[in-house]
């Protein structure tokens, strides 16, 4: 048997967006053993994936850092790896490429390049479609990489949610731990006219993340948490994938979103666009602003309406 390896650090949106590639790497090596190389926040979540045999967790430290270098070289050595699926494409894999897994057949955005071709053309395709030219072009036949689903990520979440509310819910996701930009400003004022128009009908909740708690206290919402701890991942696809309405600024639940098709909203600004990111799908829609701070509740309010009457 031989053993595959698959890169991909993160973030959540990428991990999440990665899982139709990973099950095409799977059916095209069937028979290999298929590795996860990943960050330590994803390993519970890609546990639960059937594509994957086995994960290991990249700490990745400074490359400076020559002991943990030695460590991690000796770790992925031990597999033998005859071919590596470069998911990520950071400077940090190419440098794994040229120092640490030479001998391994590479697959990456820069092997796949066209003859003339330069990676910031391919860049400016969106995240999907970049994906699918690299796996067709490294002999993968490519089904899943748009059209996946995460049925295998959901888990029991009975006892959170019978907890907070026992109807429908509207589900926002008003954070962005690491890109202010993506932050949209005015949630605190569209939680007020979501409670005036749908109170009764529709419980208004926030799911923090790590260090998201103490912000979301300033927001009139309903703070859902397991026990005194954010929901894990598995938990989060699962709450995403029971509610009846979801908004959110460009971060990874709105991936997971697109990918479950929920009825909601995306919000963006000029960071992006949704079609280079690949977010979007019949029911999951978004709102594009050159300033966010420019994007107003009622426009966000009346798009809202638009699914919930």
């Amino acid at each position: 048997m031989t053993n595959i390896l698959i890169i991909k650090h993160g973030s959540l949106g990428d991990l999440i967006q990665c899982n139709g590639a990973i099950q095409d790497i799977r059916r095209s090596h069937h028979k290999s053993k298929i590795v996860l190389l990943t960050s330590k926040p994803y390993v519970d979540l890609m546990k639960s994936c059937p594509f994957v045999d086995e994960i290991l967790i990249d700490k990745r430290s400074p490359r400076w850092n020559i002991f943990y270098l030695y460590k991690i070289k000796k770790e992925l050595s031990l597999f033998n790896f005859t071919h590596v699926f470069d998911l990520q494409n950071s400077n940090r894999t190419k440098f794994y490429r040229k120092f640490i897994l030479r001998s391994a057949t590479w697959s990456s955005t820069e092997t796949t390049l066209d003859v003339g071709q330069k990676k910031s053309d391919l860049d400016e395709e969106p995240v999907l479609k970049r994906m699918e030219i690299q796996l067709k072009k490294s002999g993968v036949k490519v089904e899943n990489v748009s059209k996946f689903k995460l049925n295998w990520a959901t888990t029991n979440i009975k006892h959170i949610t019978k907890e907070f509310f026992s109807g429908k819910f509207i589900l926002i996701f008003p954070f962005s731990a690491k890109h202010e930009a993506k932050k949209w400003p005015y949630y605190h004022i569209l939680i007020t006219q979501l409670k005036i128009r749908y109170s009764g009908r529709y419980s208004i909740a926030l799911a923090p993340g790590p260090g998201e708690i103490q912000d979301s206290k300033l927001l009139n919402a309903q703070i859902l948490l397991d026990g005194e701890k954010p929901l894990n991942l598995n938990q989060l696809i699962s709450l995403i994938r029971e509610s009846s309405f979801v908004i959110s600024n460009d971060t990874g639940p709105a991936h997971i979103c697109s990918h479950l098709n929920k009825n909601g909203i995306a919000l963006f600004g000029s960071h992006t666009t949704p079609e280079k990111v690949s977010i979007g799908s019949e029911n999951f829609k978004s709102i594009v602003s050159p300033k966010l701070n420019q994007l107003t509740a009622e426009k966000v309010m009346r798009e809202v309406k638009k699914t919930l009457n």
